[in-house]
């Protein structure tokens, strides 16, 4: 009866403290880990959100890259530090495929805890702006004609599930050349040594504006606002390339959800600020901040479309 009365007080004490920490927090400085090198779509957004949370907080929030090993350095830096000022901000792309990538899973998913949704990002499938190819279905026809002789890319996991699983399935052979950082590939794609890279706007608009790369489709669902002729993969007659990047931060598991709720919405105030969404909307990124339980939801959808990709192409997910 005592041991019961004591495990009930405690939990009740846990409870109380939520709210408090929730107010209190945060007490130090806040590190956003991020899994992709300066740049990227994830990087820029991080960045803008940092400046206006360390402002909103009173604490500074710095952003610390940790690009390679598929995303795996990055996640296990974030778990180790067993730290609720340390969060992952990260594509959920990054790490949504890991479980058919890897044989054994390098750490518990339960570990990242969805807090806020911030933006989904677009991305092109680009090619050198040399190249006659000029559609999806000319990049196909090439890969065909050629099988084995054409290199190409993509900048996170599930995005190379997606695609190695297409060119499985239609009998294509293509190369997919890894790389650690996402930005390299772009000096590669417009010097012609790779011939296509699947990657988020905001790294390929650079190369766009220089003439040496050029967009022939988003992945996305919808067009990109600031390519409006660039046509989805579905409307090129490829549906089952279409893919919507999301992007958000997480917490460590055992973050209370009062605390999660007031970062969301932190997050979603400094988000509703015009600056951030003219300079996201400029990198080819769509502002649309959602709460921890509705960023989880978008979690498992995604999940729930890869293990049907997943299962189409005979790809068993790691135990």
């Amino acid at each position: 009866m005592h041991r019961l009365i004591a495990t009930l007080a405690a939990g009740l004490a846990l409870m109380l403290a939520a709210p408090s920490q929730a107010q209190n927090w945060p007490q130090r400085t806040v590190r956003f880990i991020v899994p992709l090198g300066p740049g990227a779509g994830v990087d820029i957004a991080a960045r803008l959100l940092a400046d206006k949370l360390t402002t909103r907080w009173g604490q500074p929030v710095v952003v610390e890259n940790r690009p390679g090993g598929d995303a795996i350095v990055a996640i296990s830096a974030f778990i180790g530090a067993r730290d609720d000022h340390v969060l992952l901000f990260s594509p959920t792309s990054s790490f949504t495929a890991h479980p058919y990538q890897h044989d054994k899973m390098p750490y518990d998913s339960l570990d990242l805890s969805p807090i806020a949704r911030v933006a989904i990002t677009l991305l092109g499938f680009a090619v050198p702006a040399t190249s006659k190819m000029a559609t999806v279905a000319d990049f196909i026809a090439e890969v065909r004609a050629q099988p084995g002789k054409l290199n190409y890319t993509t900048a996170t996991g599930m995005t190379d599930v997606i695609y190695d699983g297409y060119f499985k399935k239609e009998g294509l052979v293509i190369t997919r050349v890894p790389y650690r950082d996402v930005v390299a590939p772009l000096t590669d794609l417009g010097e012609g040594r790779i011939q296509a890279y699947i990657g988020a706007l905001a790294i390929e608009q650079p190369h766009i504006r220089a003439g040496r790369v050029k967009p022939i489709a988003v992945t996305n669902s919808q067009r990109a606002h600031n390519y409006p002729d660039v046509p989805t993969v579905a409307q090129a007659g490829f549906p089952d390339l279409t893919f919507d990047g999301l992007t958000g931060l997480f917490g460590p598991r055992d973050m209370p959800n009062a605390l999660r709720e007031r970062i969301a919405a932190d997050i979603a105030a400094a988000m509703a600020d015009p600056t951030i969404i003219t300079r996201l909307t400029a990198t080819g990124q769509v502002v649309s901040p959602g709460r921890p339980g509705e960023f989880a939801a978008s979690i498992e959808g995604q999940r729930a479309s890869l293990a049907a990709i997943a299962k189409a192409l005979g790809i068993k997910q790691a135990q």
